[in-house]
């Protein structure tokens, strides 16, 4: 076990007698595939750590559909972000994509041992700060994926059937807005379009240059 917890993010900064202290309060547990692990809005008294297998949160709508959030996979923990929290609850369901083993661990002792150590809480702070950061990195390539594909479909839509070259009859800030980006955003996208040689801008005139791939990249759009 103490190998497992050694591995993770969350365990690897903390000295061999800590290590020993979570192994010692931890319980394994063992899932079959589609079995349960909590539901949402249960009380978040304990955190998991993935030894095998795959673990599914996900949320349910009214209507009963469901919505996948993350899935959990060897080595990664999920739901120890609530032990900072009182009084929390699980806001998502989590079961078993595949016949899994899990740590599970006690919020309430894992934060009564970091509170005995102000060195530890700093080095698991920087590290859920890089971890955050990282998360972060991985949002704004999403919303950038998905911005591009808006562009395309908009310039393509602009341009109409044969005009390869057009004017933008709205400033770029309005356009941006229009399609839910941030400024910045909607001119990396222009830029990045530029640089594969898909169109180039100059001022408010826009040509595009291989309408082929454009229209590809729009077409993702309805996927």
């Amino acid at each position: 076990m103490i190998e497992n917890l050694k591995n993770n993010w969350l365990f690897a900064r903390l000295s061999t007698e800590q290590l020993e202290r979570v192994a010692s309060l931890a319980e394994t547990m063992h899932l079959d595939e589609g079995a349960h692990l909590f539901e949402q809005d249960d009380e978040a008294k304990r955190f998991f750590l993935v030894v095998s297998g795959q673990i599914k949160l996900f949320r349910l709508s009214p209507d009963g559909n469901e919505k996948v959030i993350e899935i959990f996979t060897t080595g990664q923990t999920f739901a120890e972000a609530l032990m900072f929290r009182e009084h929390s609850t699980y806001p998502v369901c989590a079961s078993a994509l595949a016949e899994s083993e899990l740590i599970s661990l006690q919020s309430k002792d894992f934060v009564s041992m970091l509170r005995e150590s102000i060195d530890s809480c700093f080095l698991l702070m920087a590290d859920m700060s890089q971890r955050l950061h990282g998360l972060i990195k991985e949002i704004d390539d999403l919303s950038l994926q998905s911005g591009t594909r808006r562009v395309a479909s908009y310039l393509i839509n602009l341009a109409g059937a044969g005009e390869d070259s057009f004017e933008l009859d709205i400033p770029k800030g309005v356009m941006a807005s229009r399609l839910s980006l941030k400024p910045e955003t909607f001119s990396r996208i222009i830029r990045n379009l530029h640089e594969r040689k898909i169109l180039t801008v100059a001022r408010r005139n826009i040509t595009i240059h291989n309408r082929g791939e454009l229209q590809a990249i729009a077409d993702a759009c309805e996927i």
